[in-house]
Order: structure tokens, then sequence, then C-alpha cells
């Protein structure tokens, strides 16, 4: 696995290592010893798929907070993705700042999400699939989220919103959630 960690610290984007023979190809797409080798979270508890029939969908942005903070490893197996992490860490160096990449079937990539970070996407095609790996348990009590398209961040989300669940279009701005600084 290669891991390249993008400008917000502790978020990395993997590439898996492709071993290609006559039938293709063979790569590992997760070990628990070359995420310790990071420094990374290791521990997951909880995988999750979510299905996206329409070009356009958009989830996000969410988080969980303390104690039941996640780290996440996304992958999207079908289909293609604009995948966003914002550093919500109040003591970081890169708080409120975000990052965005392209995720896919085709490339395969990975994006590691650390604790304390909020995450969305977009989805690019039909019919795209995101898998989840999470290093804590849902608690939904815990779950929190921001406007996709708060200005306090300027994501620029590289197609057209058409599918938003109630629930996130209802999310209040980044800067009216209890106990944020700016």
């Amino acid at each position: 696995m290669i891991f390249t960690e993008t400008k917000l610290k502790g978020s990395y984007l993997i590439d898996i290592e492709r071993l290609p023979d006559e039938r293709g190809f063979f790569a590992r797409s997760w070990c628990q010893n070359e995420f310790l080798a990071q420094g990374l979270i290791s521990e997951l508890v909880q995988c999750s798929v979510s299905f996206n029939a329409k070009k356009g969908t958009l989830r996000g942005m969410h988080y969980q907070i303390k104690p039941h903070e996640e780290a996440k490893l996304v992958r999207c197996t079908m289909g293609s993705i604009y995948d966003v992490i914002v550093d919500m860490r109040q003591n970081s160096l890169t708080f409120g700042q975000h990052v965005g990449a392209v995720l896919s079937a085709n490339n395969r990539k990975m994006l590691y999400v650390p604790e304390g970070f909020a995450h969305g996407f977009l989805t690019l095609e039909d019919n795209t699939e995101v898998f989840y790996q999470m290093s804590e348990f849902y608690a939904p009590e815990y779950s929190k989220g921001f406007r996709w398209n708060d200005s306090l961040f300027n994501i620029n989300w590289p197609a057209d919103l058409n599918v938003i669940s109630e629930r996130d279009r209802q999310l209040p701005d980044f800067i009216s959630l209890a106990g944020v600084k700016t």
C-alpha cells in the first residue's frame, strides 16, 4: 500500500500496490501492520456500504463527536465520487481546511479520514457504491454535521447537486454549531 499524506495532517490518500499477472492483478487493500507503521488507527469495528442510484447525490458533511469520534477508510467500489474531508480539530494548524479527491472503482484509491474530521461526498456517476471501514460504532446521538455548501469552506463541488436527503438539507452552518470557535 502506498500512503500519501494530504495537506491535512493525519489524512492520507492510499493507493494499492498491484501485483500483476496473466489473470489481472492482486493487491492488499487493508493491512493492520501497515496502518500501524504509519501511526494510523488500525482497529476497525464496523463496515458500511452506501449505494447511490443517481449522479449528483450528495452525502455530508458528517462526523461524530467525542466520545465516539471515528476514523474512516473510504473507498469507491463502483462508479466514482468526489470525496471531501474537513479538519474539525480546533487545536490543529489546518483547522477548518478541507481536501477533496476523486475516488473511483477505476483508480481504486482510498481516503483515510482521521478522528475529528467531517466527511462528505458527491457522486460523479449513476449507480455509485462507497465502502466505509470505521474505528467506532455508529452512535446516532453523537452524529453531527454541517451544510455541504457552507460559505466558510467554499468547497468546489465538481458536479451539480441533484439528490440530497432532507436531513442533510437541514444541517446548520458550521459557525452555528455549539462549542465551535473560529
